[in-house]
């Protein structure tokens, strides 16, 4: 982890897998351009979900410290939220749906870092600062709704997920990064959003962690809560938008009962949402929540399950009934009706490990397996008791005992032949593993294993009862991939920009000033007149500057001016319409 990043003891008990996604917040890198943004949108949206947010949002703004005035940091945040068992990260923009779901069953919140454009001020693609603290921070206030989290981000990060995911979300990430840009390319915007629709059109099912994006986008992105008729908002997405949370109050925008249907309901996240879904309260979250992770592999294990490991090519876990866990990256499943068992052999290639209630076991690491695992499952031809039952006295009975040469005919076809050396048990005294010299191993006429590969494993187990992304241990792996960006995410600052900030700096300095010169106000408003005309939010800070000194004859000017403004840009009269009602309640834009 970066030795600028603040740690607690939260941070401190993250695997070492997640803090390679943690970045310093670098908070001298906002500039009083980001600082304008942030006070409008949080002054906006306070003003405005007064009325429609739930209560636990208002009442969390002020117990996780966020202020309406600035940009929060990292580190007082921090110091707020592990009064309610919980932290926050700075990352690196999107990260995959894994890590930011194992964050959260760390109780940990992830925040990214950078803050919207100027030109995205009521909506933006790309997660920040406004959408993350200041839209899902509060409501963790609520303690079932914590806890809601939490267990989403366990069940979640252990959804198995397609190819094609693993494509669409670094096509979505980059997307959503030119979306934002100040210097986005519509050349390269637009075949960003071709190629991800050619990707969509290639999904055919939806893969578990799909189905999970799905339910985190109409919960804690995107959630109401309340009745049909009669709701309040809490999801992230909503709170943290001033557009969208206006606009998902109105008739125009569907309103559907929650359930475990949800899963199955895409979205497109560069658009506002056209239907929400509404909860009656955060209990029923967790009650989807179980029943939508009972249909999980996680749980169910099975062929489906092996499936979906092969289908991914990611690592992966399967575990046995005798509750051996096998990780790695998953190549062949081998199924028959001649057997009990839904699936007779399975095989991973390269790296494997075996763990034990999901700590590596000695001696069955990624380099004593390095050319992978392959092991038949199920009932042995003629018994009706399955190896992993058999006593010690059973086994002899059977034959099967160390320096004993046997041949070992499993029910779906395959065979196991060879001079059994040792076995292991686990603390339930359920053998685990046989191990075989001079071993071959036949699948009808093909060969799967030969004497001169070595000492054989033989994973026991019946049936594979879990299945689940990522290694049983993750010490097991080497999953430290990510190389974080040392500097804020947007890209370059264009000159252009850079005066238009020296004039929000100058705005902010004034505004500090005890006896603020009416003579300083109009040189920094026709300073603006002449290299900034059509930057509305720079005049309305002006605005609020004057007004709030009593400069009316210059306020006037300053108003006249945004209007004007709005008259000709159909986008920004809403905005600044609203700003100058805000600046005549009294609601302060300038800190």
């Amino acid at each position: 982890m970066h030795p600028n990043i603040e740690s607690n003891p939260i941070i401190d008990r993250l695997p070492s897998k997640l803090k390679q996604y943690i970045k310093p917040q670098n908070y001298d890198q906002y500039t009083e351009m980001d600082q304008a943004v942030w006070r409008y949108v949080m002054r906006k949206n306070v003003n405005q979900l007064k009325e429609v947010a739930h209560e636990s949002y208002l009442e969390g703004l002020e117990k996780t410290g966020i202020t309406i005035d600035r940009i929060p940091s990292m580190y007082g945040m921090n110091r707020i939220l592990q009064e309610i068992g919980w932290a926050a990260v700075a990352v690196d923009g999107l990260i995959p749906s894994d890590a930011f779901m194992e964050f959260q069953a760390y109780n940990t919140l992830v925040i990214a870092s950078d803050i919207r454009q100027y030109e995205h001020i009521e909506y933006t693609p790309t997660p920040d600062i406004i959408h993350e603290s200041a839209g899902h921070a509060p409501i963790l206030a609520n303690r079932e709704y914590a806890e809601y989290l939490r267990r989403f981000g366990q069940i979640g990060s252990k959804a198995i997920s397609s190819a094609l995911d693993n494509q669409l979300y670094e096509a979505v990430r980059t997307l959503s990064i030119l979306k934002e840009s100040t210097s986005g390319n519509p050349d390269e915007i637009e075949r960003a959003e071709i190629d991800i629709k050619e990707l969509q059109s290639q999904i055919t099912d939806l893969s578990e962690m799909t189905q999970m994006r799905n339910l985190h986008w109409w919960t804690v992105e995107y959630g109401l809560i309340g009745s049909i008729n009669s709701y309040k908002q809490y999801g992230a997405g909503l709170l943290s938008s001033i557009g969208e949370s206006k606009w998902c109050m109105s008739d125009q925008v569907k309103k559907l009962p929650y359930n475990i249907d949800a899963a199955q309901q895409n979205f497109d996240v560069t658009k506002p949402q056209p239907l929400l879904f509404v909860t009656p309260d955060f209990a029923h979250l967790n009650q989807v929540l179980e029943e939508f992770a009972n249909t999980l592999s996680v749980r169910k294990g099975g062929r489906k399950g092996l499936v979906q490991l092969i289908e991914s090519k990611s690592l992966g876990t399967i575990e046995l009934s005798t509750g051996l866990q096998i990780s790695g990256i998953f190549d062949r499943i081998i199924t028959s009706d001649r057997s009990r068992s839904e699936v007779v052999y399975f095989q991973t290639t390269g790296n494997t490990a075996l763990a034990n209630r999901d700590k590596e076991i000695t001696g069955h690491g990624r380099v004593d397996h390095s050319m992978g695992i392959g092991s038949p499952l199920g009932y042995l031809k003629g018994y009706n008791l399955a190896i992993e039952d058999m006593s010690p006295r059973d086994l002899i009975a059977y034959g099967i005992y160390e320096n004993k040469r046997k041949k070992l005919e499993f029910e779906g076809g395959v065979s196991v032949e060879g001079r059994i050396v040792t076995g292991a048990r686990n603390l339930h005294g359920k053998i685990q593993t046989i191990y075989l010299d001079n071993c071959t191993v036949r699948y009808q006429d093909e060969v799967l294993y030969t004497p001169d590969m070595g000492t054989y494993c033989l994973a026991v187990g019946k049936d594979i009862v879990s299945a689940f992304a990522g290694p049983a241990d993750d010490d097991s792996f080497d999953l430290i991939t990510h190389k974080i960006s040392e500097e804020n995410s947007k890209i370059e600052i264009q000159e252009e920009r850079k005066s238009m900030i020296s004039l929000f700096k100058e705005v902010k300095l004034l505004s500090e000033e005890k006896n603020v010169s009416p003579i300083a106000l109009k040189e920094l408003y026709q300073k603006a007149i002449v290299d900034h005309a059509d930057h509305w939010l720079l005049f309305l800070e002006l605005f609020e500057l004057a007004h709030s000194s009593q400069y009316e004859t210059l306020a006037v000017l300053v108003k006249n001016h945004l209007l004007d403004l709005g008259d000709r840009n159909n986008q920004v009269i809403g905005l600044i319409k609203e700003g100058i009602e805000l600046v005549l309640n009294n609601d302060k834009i300038v800190a």
